[in-house]
């Protein structure tokens, strides 16, 4: 029986994981000792796919100097009964017992979920105040925030399963209302959207300059779909986009999630894994854009492990980081690899 509510990759985002495929290629791990927080990954057991402490525990142990973790909501855990507002919460809880289990040491020196991103539906409006208290309780102090994904497009070619959700679903007042919560209970908001909704985040920003906000995946930059075969000019369009919304002081940017089918590289249906040379490359214009526009400060390199894992490995996809990375100081490099997730979500470390 499944053990959660949703197939694994039922968004047609990206691929499924190939641990035969990923283990043709590895490479030694560059600047080894270097601090990382992954601030965004998922853990779940269902649709047939496994991905759970075990297996992101083996995937830090590769190489990288990954000290810390933050957990993404991602429906999995979801309580099977309850009020339909509260089962969100499950998801909180199970994610605190991973790091209760992590902090037994028991699965490496990393600390996996020392934050949670969990989920509430804002379009309780003020009704999420009670579901994003009950999380904080659940969380037990790693509680920092909730993602209420608003990515949509009518091309299903595009959205996948998301071309059901509703449209300008940022733009919604009950939305807002719900959103109006964060704030106040000290809790962010990560944004995962496609880069033509971009605009009407950078609305929500506005209207909430006291809300710290996560843009995931580098705004979620398309090539698929009407997008194929437009790189160079939607990425003209990306680009001003991500210019635009940089100028919110309260937002910052995840540099990562490129690894997606979304982006458009068939990287997942070569004979071989890409290197971290190939990735870094085709990756370095969305990435060197997004911290020309944002800063280092307010930007984070992250896994978006298991998604990512369909076209690259732990060990590559980091390794493709410190490669675009090499050129930017030691303290920029510190705030990329670890200092900006720390301190967005208030990380403590024992």
């Amino acid at each position: 029986m499944a053990a959660s509510t949703a197939p694994a990759s039922a968004s047609g985002l990206y691929a499924d994981p190939r641990e035969d495929w990923l283990a043709q290629y590895s490479e030694e791990v560059l600047d080894p000792k270097r601090p990382i927080v992954d601030p965004h990954h998922h853990l779940w057991d269902r649709g047939g796919q496994r991905y759970m402490i075990e297996e992101m525990a083996a995937d830090i142990a590769s190489g990288h100097n990954v000290i810390a973790t933050v957990y993404v909501d991602c429906r999995s855990m979801y309580r099977a009964s309850g009020p339909e507002a509260l089962r969100p919460v499950g998801e909180v809880e199970f994610a605190n017992g991973v790091a209760a289990m992590s902090a037994s040491g028991g699965y490496g020196p990393a600390q996996i979920c020392a934050g949670i991103v969990g989920h509430a539906n804002l379009l309780l409006g003020e009704g999420a105040r009670p579901v994003l208290e009950a999380e904080i309780t659940g969380g037990q102090g790693r509680f920092r925030g909730i993602r209420h994904s608003s990515a949509w497009d009518a091309d299903a070619g595009i959205a996948g399963m998301y071309a059901n959700r509703p449209q300008g679903l940022l733009l919604d007042k009950t939305f807002r209302k719900g959103f109006a919560c964060l704030a106040p209970l000290g809790l962010s908001f990560d944004a995962w959207l496609f880069h033509p909704q971009i605009e009407e985040l950078t609305d929500l920003a506005r209207a909430f300059p006291d809300t710290k906000i996560m843009l995931d995946h580098c705004g979620g930059p398309v090539g698929r779909g009407r997008f194929a075969n437009r790189r160079e000019e939607t990425f003209v369009e990306w680009k001003a986009s991500i210019q635009e919304i940089a100028k919110c002081p309260n937002v910052s940017v995840k540099l990562g999630g490129l690894a997606m089918c979304l982006l458009g590289y068939d990287f997942h249906l070569r004979p071989k894994p890409p290197s971290s040379e190939e990735a870094a490359t085709a990756w370095r214009p969305y990435i060197e854009t997004c911290i020309e526009a944002f800063g280092p400060s307010r930007c984070t390199f992250e896994s978006n492990f298991p998604p990512d894992k369909g076209q690259c490995s732990y060990q590559v996809i980091f390794n493709a980081f410190k490669r675009i990375a090499a050129q930017y100081s030691e303290a920029e490099k510190t705030a990329l690899f670890s200092k900006t997730a720390t301190d967005f979500y208030k990380l403590k470390f024992e």
